[in-house]
């Protein structure tokens, strides 16, 4: 870790003013004390960081849960019953890791999960918009389509267009024209301008214009246009602003199936992410799923008990590493000791940085996110990788971030119906001489349900009077499905006066009277024939 310091310290930099508004919106989009957002940024960064296998990873509360939380705080009486369902999800999720349900991350299509990354930059772009250009949207740091507030993405953009503040958008204009200048143009001239990043740059000047224009009558910027750190007054006010959980609420019912659902989206979030940063990691390194579990779910039991928000690994924060030379978990680390440092030694000065000034850096981020030339490539790939990409796009846009992986996921599994349908799994050979009909049939290694389509059709197509040589000596696992359809073909073709001569590793058989029998299968099995 400590030779990729060099790359990791300026990273962090970045992750940490991207993290910290994150932070702060995302306490607020839940209903929950700013600080439990700031807690959970902080465990996110120096326990979860420490604790689990991922290189880039960066973990903190996610906006996907914001909802949930909102509700759940409600319904349970208050925010100190809502943290006894943090720790307990966290205990459900440490048991996810030990059952190995990290597994699950494998299984997302590469299409989909570039559809959620270009979906997540979409929405980062639009919901940032707002801020970049100062209107108090309070909404902004809400990822799903419809906002806690009764709006929606798009309203808020009409509703912005007669609520611009000239200050806050000529700040977040420079900061970024700044940043884009820094990172196509200077960083390219000296290796300075790479140890110092552009986003810690346009802070200090956002923090900078804020002081010289606190008197302007227009360019002044103040209240929800500012970061907002809560400000303690002394030792015992920073204590006080810590909540711990009532665990006489844990017989209550209702706790356990919130904790089961942070636990299983908290989870099923992290998953997704760990799959998509391990996608777009330069150095492609794979993180250990049921490492990354446990991880989770020792941060949200230590969030839960001192009062933070339930934690995920999230993809903003881990893209910011990945996009500003993280190599190791020393940024994701590191990152979370600069906020424990901020919120306790210098709140007063990160109240001075505008809000249009980390749009700017977030608006960065999402184009990385959702680059143009992406959506280009992703349509030449053809329909079968396009239309996956293209519908878990518009579902998160117009949706959340679980219901466009959903529909993405369903629309995946139906372009592999239909592939397995169209692509017959088997080799076929026709051979029409000597003047008889001859047909060989070679059958992959594994033949499963999802070939039953494919191999109808091929039998059924076969003319009458042929000669059919099926030969499975490749075959390792047959599903029972396919044997039906051969034992049903088989009776049929005696009527096309079709001849079947079966070849495998148990020997050759002309005519088999039954498939079953030959097979020793029993029903709705699956059989090995190596």
């Amino acid at each position: 870790m400590f030779k990729t310091f060099k790359s990791d310290l300026p990273a962090s930099v970045v992750v940490f003013f991207v993290a910290l508004p994150l932070c702060l919106g995302i306490a607020l989009a839940s209903g929950a004390p700013l600080f439990s957002g700031l807690i959970a940024g902080i465990i996110g960064g120096v326990v979860v960081g420490a604790l689990s296998g991922s290189k880039i990873g960066v973990s903190g509360p996610a906006a996907g849960l914001a909802a949930i939380v909102l509700t759940a705080i409600g319904s349970l009486g208050g925010y100190e019953n809502f943290l006894v369902a943090v720790v307990l999800g966290g205990v459900i999720q440490l048991l996810f890791g030990v059952l190995k349900a990290g597994i699950i991350g494998y299984y997302f299509p590469s299409s989909v999960i570039k559809g959620m990354l270009t979906g997540i930059g979409i929405i980062i772009i639009l919901k940032q918009i707002p801020n970049f250009f100062g209107y108090d949207e309070a909404s902004a740091w809400d990822l799903e389509f419809f906002e806690i507030d009764g709006g929606n993405t798009f309203s808020e953009l009409f509703a912005m267009l007669n609520n611009i503040h000239p200050g806050a958008a000529l700040i977040g204009l420079i900061s970024l024209i700044l940043l884009i200048f820094w990172e196509q143009v200077l960083s390219k001239k000296s290796k300075v301008f790479e140890v110092i990043q552009g986003p810690f740059v346009v802070v200090v000047l956002g923090i900078v214009f804020f002081m010289l224009t606190q008197n302007h009558e227009l360019l002044s910027i103040s209240g929800n246009h500012m970061v907002s750190v809560p400000v303690p007054e002394d030792f015992n006010s920073f204590i006080g602003q810590f909540s711990f959980p009532n665990f006489s609420a844990i017989t209550n019912p209702q706790v356990w199936v919130v904790a089961f659902t942070i636990a299983l989206v908290a989870s099923l979030e992290t998953l997704l992410c760990v799959e998509a940063s391990d996608k777009i990691d330069p150095d492609k390194n794979v993180t250990p799923t049921n490492r990354e579990l446990l991880a989770q779910g020792t941060g949200n039991i230590i969030s839960g008990l001192i009062g933070g928000l339930p934690i995920t690994q999230v993809i903003v924060r881990s893209s910011a590493n990945i996009q500003s030379g993280g190599k190791s978990k020393m940024s994701t680390i590191l990152h979370g000791f600069l906020l424990l440092i901020s919120v306790i030694l210098i709140p007063n000065l990160l109240n001075k940085i505008p809000l249009s000034v980390l749009a700017s850096i977030l608006l960065l981020v999402g184009y990385k996110l959702a680059k143009p030339a992406l959506f280009k490539k992703m349509y030449k790939l053809g329909w079968k990788q396009s239309v996956p990409f293209f519908v878990t796009i518009v579902g998160i846009v117009f949706t959340d971030l679980l219901v466009g992986i959903g529909l993405g996921l369903m629309v995946g599994v139906v372009v592999v119906l239909l592939k397995s349908y169209q692509n017959s799994h088997f080799l076929h050979i026709e051979d029409k001489s000597n003047g008889k009909h001859k047909i060989k049939m070679e059958l992959a290694e594994e033949v499963t349900f999802f070939n039953k389509g494919a191999i109808l059709k091929e039998l059924d197509s076969l003319p009458r009077d042929t000669y059919l040589e099926f030969d499975v000596r490749k075959t390792r696992y047959l599903d029972y499905d396919i044997i039906e359809i051969l034992e049903d073909f088989a009776f049929k073709a005696k009527e096309r006066n079709i001849d079947i001569k079966l070849i495998s590793k148990r020997g050759v058989v002309e005519n088999p009277p039954s498939f079953i029998e030959f097979f020793q299968l029993r029903p709705k099995s699956k059989i090995s024939l190596s």
